[in-house]
């Protein structure tokens, strides 16, 4: 399916059914997403046990994204988002009900972890790959601005929404995301079409592992995309590590933990504004200088984040991260939907996916230990250094600049 009318964005009925369907269930992933760990330290008592959860819902990331990329363009697309939409509202369906029969278990969450990654990494394979086929190219960065910017929206109230159910019962936040996913299911089935484009080759059946390696030469043969991926990753291991310095600088700075949360709030906010901004900075900047622009504003970032000695400035650090964050990301997204053929789109989405969720747990390492070994203003000057040196070299090799050009 493809959509070649010039419609506007938002009076596209199916654009509006799956970014609905995806708003509604980011809100319950974020009502759940705090419900997790509480409930593994209620059963457990175990801070160790909650943060193994945490390590086993991103699992299935490094396990299975590549094939999930591979099966997702053979399959049906539209079929498989809604096959895990309801698979997902039945998993997270059995913690309440085992609530309720007194039979729940660390286990039993363990695997409802478990199996939720799995079934978002395939989800989300298709989900990546459908947008091309529901707006117009031209609309892509704002579409795939609108959907970052529900998705932050949500971050910044569905944590309180959490909180509060979970003052009422336990059950309640993973029986509002199951309700969540429900509701996808049923704005996907509305949508026309099966997300694949018109005159599109016909789906392959030959041996997995090449399929697989196929999106990963595509993805390392295109000079840009290349180059954007490796960029990505490398600006991820800087990011994954500000929130871990940012809470010991303020907890140094004599903040409390109220007051830490509230800045934090900071998070939510600045995705917000960052997703909103990012179709405007992107016309005006072009997309290799919108890239170029957020590395160099958050070297400068992490160097003013190493010298913040108040809340109200580690608060501003952070808005000023969040709002950069997105503008990366999205311009990064509707590059790689641009130059991928659509029969190439879930293995080269979950390849360059792939590389971020590995790139993520190297940053969140790499914070704490340089702050166990050297002060928090160190550690933030260490990490603005990586993050000039990554700025000045991909500035000198000249190829972001000329993304814009046809690929």
């Amino acid at each position: 399916m493809t959509t070649t009318a010039a419609v506007p964005l938002w009076r596209n009925g199916d654009f509006r059914l799956v970014w609905a369907g995806q708003a509604l269930s980011g809100f319950g992933n974020g009502v759940s997403q705090l419900a997790y760990p509480l409930l593994v330290l209620a059963i457990t008592g175990s801070p160790a046990a909650a943060g193994a959860l945490a390590a086993v819902r991103a699992l299935p990331h490094l396990l299975f994204g590549l094939v999930a990329g591979a099966l997702v363009d053979r399959w049906n697309r539209k079929r498989t988002m809604i096959a895990c939409d309801l698979l997902r509202a039945l998993t997270m369906a059995t913690v309440p009900a085992a609530l309720l029969a007194g039979a729940l278990t660390a286990a039993h969450v363990f695997a409802v972890g478990f199996a939720g990654g799995v079934l978002y990494v395939f989800f989300s394979a298709a989900e990546g790959a459908c947008l091309p086929n529901v707006v117009r190219g031209d609309q892509l960065t704002a579409a795939v601005s609108a959907q970052e910017t529900a998705q932050s929206a949500c971050g910044v109230v569905a944590g309180s929404v959490g909180g509060a159910l979970l003052q009422v019962s336990r059950g309640l936040p993973f029986l509002v995301d199951a309700l969540t996913f429900l509701a996808s299911a049923l704005c996907l089935s509305f949508v026309r079409g099966d997300f694949r484009a018109e005159g599109a080759p016909p789906r392959r059946t030959g041996p997995l592992r090449a399929e697989v390696a196929e999106g990963v030469r595509r993805l390392w043969g295109h000079p840009g995309l290349r180059l954007v991926a490796l960029t990505a990753a490398g600006l991820q291991i800087a990011v994954s590590g500000v929130a871990l310095v940012a809470i010991v600088v303020a907890r140094d700075s004599g903040a409390s933990a109220a007051v830490i949360g509230v800045l934090f709030s900071a998070l939510g906010v600045g995705g917000v504004v960052g997703a909103v901004l990012a179709p405007r900075l992107r016309n005006r900047l072009g997309l290799g200088g919108l890239l170029l622009s957020v590395l160099w504003c958050q070297a400068a970032l992490w160097l003013l984040l190493a010298f913040s000695t108040s809340p109200v400035a580690i608060g501003v650090v952070l808005a000023l991260f969040t709002v950069s964050m997105p503008c990366f990301g999205i311009a990064a997204l509707s590059f790689q939907l641009e130059v991928t053929p659509d029969e190439l789109r879930g293995r080269v989405g979950t390849a360059f996916s792939v590389l971020i969720w590995a790139a993520t747990p190297v940053g969140g390492a790499a914070a704490g230990v340089l702050l166990d070994l050297v002060t928090p203003r160190a550690t933030a000057l260490v990490f603005a250094a990586w993050v000039v040196v990554l700025a000045a070299g991909t500035t000198w090799t000249g190829v972001l600049r000329g993304l814009d050009a046809p690929a």
